[in-house]
């Protein structure tokens, strides 16, 4: 996904979050998705498996070749969806 769709910077967002946000650092288990508009700015959010929003980052431009995203973080791995 990093490489293909040259996210590199989604995972550092996910990765930074776990060190700086107090929040994100307190979940266990988090699931990260990135929503892209169609005038190419994206959302960035982090719920706690259950809806409650505990993290969110706009981004002004993405060239990311999907609508939407999602990953899983627990364990201190990032996965996507299909590998969890």
């Amino acid at each position: 996904m990093a490489e293909k769709g040259g996210a590199y910077w989604l995972l550092d967002i996910i990765a930074i979050a776990q060190m700086h946000e107090a929040r994100v650092r307190g979940e266990e288990f988090q699931v990260w998705k990135l929503t892209v508009r169609p005038d190419h700015s994206a959302t960035v959010v982090c719920d706690d498996g259950n809806n409650n929003i505990i993290y969110t980052q706009h981004i002004e431009y993405t060239d990311f070749p999907l609508d939407e995203i999602k990953f899983y973080f627990t364990n201190n791995a990032i996965l996507l969806a299909s590998e969890y």
